[in-house]
C-alpha cells in the first residue's frame, strides 16, 4: 500500500489542513497521520468523515505521499503547491513588487 495523508481545508478560514496523530488537524505536513495500512485507513477515515459532518473541515480526502529525507512529501504536484504554496521566485512574488510602481 501506498502512504496517504488525509487533507481538507479548514472551515474558519480556508486554510490547507492535514490530519494529525491526535486526530485534530494540522496546517503543517510533518505533524500528519501517514496511513500505510488498510486498519489505520478506517480509523482515520472515520475521524475526517466526522469531522466534516461537523463542519470542521470540507471535503476531506486522501493523497498518496512519500517519505524523503525523513520528510512527508506529497507525489503530486497540486497537492505540494497546496502543501507548500506556489513555487514563485521571491523576486517575482506580489510582495517583491515595490508600491511606488503604481502595480
Amino acid at each position: 500500500m501506498v502512504l496517504q495523508v488525509f487533507t481538507a481545508n479548514r472551515v474558519c478560514d480556508g486554510i490547507v489542513v492535514f490530519l494529525a496523530e491526535d486526530g485534530n488537524w494540522t496546517t503543517s505536513l510533518e505533524e500528519c497521520r501517514v496511513i500505510g495500512d488498510g486498519g489505520a485507513l478506517k480509523q482515520a477515515m472515520a475521524t475526517a468523515e466526522k469531522a466534516a459532518e461537523y463542519a470542521v473541515v470540507a471535503d476531506p480526502y486522501l493523497i498518496d505521499v512519500i517519505e524523503e529525507n525523513d520528510a512527508i512529501r506529497p507525489i503530486r504536484y497540486r497537492e505540494r503547491i497546496r502543501a507548500y504554496g506556489p513555487p514563485i521566485h521571491p523576486d517575482f512574488a506580489k510582495q517583491a513588487i515595490p508600491a511606488a510602481t503604481g502595480l
